[in-house]
């Protein structure tokens, strides 16, 4: 399942409890580590009740085996099982229980501080392509986090979020978690300047906003993982063809 070689890189899934433990490492080192936390190596891992529910997608270097990205999935049945979700802890979702079809929410996404190399991300959504197709996937979620809880410094980025891809009315999120930045409202008179907008937008949420990808009216300020967040859903049948195309190369 999702196996896949292309270059440098392979994708993979966890077979074992050490599988998962390294992705844990580089989840912490991408996400705590960063800030430079003082824990001891042997308690360096980003760790929920969530990683025994999902599967843990695994990038490695095909040359030195090194863990370059890694990510993980929580497959719903349906719109019914938006409750049990992890996003569903911080937004109120109530408006997706309406959506009929197979949901993979797509979590705790990261890659390796010192690997920038466009390509792992590409193959990253080449495996996902794959996963969709064989499964009939019908929507992709999940949180896409922007570094830090700064907001000032993300305006245009939130402005153009805005402006442009905002969640059709039928399945747009309502608050839930209680430290939010209402983006949308506080930034109804801002207009982006887009080169300031998309440098500030992390590349994951660029993928899926380039695929038809829409997003919250307000971002979740979270203090343990130092990220500002917004939910962020992708309907697979929205995906423009030339853009499947691509994604379907990527993964073939």
């Amino acid at each position: 399942m999702m196996a896949l070689r292309k270059g440098r890189y392979e994708v993979l899934v966890a077979e074992c409890l050490d599988d998962i433990r390294e992705a844990q490492r580089l989840r912490w080192l991408c996400f705590v580590g960063r800030r430079g936390d003082p824990s001891p190596v042997q308690q360096a891992l980003d760790a929920d009740d969530y990683d025994s529910r999902c599967t843990h997608v695994l990038i490695r270097d095909v040359a030195s085996g090194q863990l370059v990205a890694c990510f993980r999935m929580l497959a719903l049945s349906g719109g019914a099982e938006i409750g049990d979700s992890y996003s569903a802890r911080y937004y109120n979702l109530s408006r997706l229980r309406d959506f009929q079809g197979k949901m993979v929410e797509i979590g705790r996404f990261c890659i390796h501080p010192e690997r920038q190399d466009p390509d792992i991300l590409r193959l990253a959504w080449g495996a996902l392509a794959r996963h969709v197709d064989e499964q009939g996937v019908e929507m992709l979620f999940g949180c896409s986090s922007f570094t830090g809880t700064d907001t000032h410094s993300y305006e245009d980025a939130f402005a153009m979020l805005r402006e442009r891809h905002l969640a059709p009315k039928r399945w747009l999120p309502r608050v839930k978690a209680p430290n939010v930045f209402r983006f949308a409202r506080a930034l109804h008179l801002r207009k982006a300047d887009p080169r300031r907008a998309m440098a500030a937008m992390p590349p994951l949420l660029r993928s899926y906003l380039a695929m038809g990808g829409w997003v919250s009216d307000h971002a979740v300020v979270d203090r343990q993982l130092d990220t500002l967040h917004v939910f962020t859903g992708l309907e697979v049948r929205a995906i423009p063809p030339a853009r499947a195309k691509l994604l379907r190369a990527a993964g073939a």
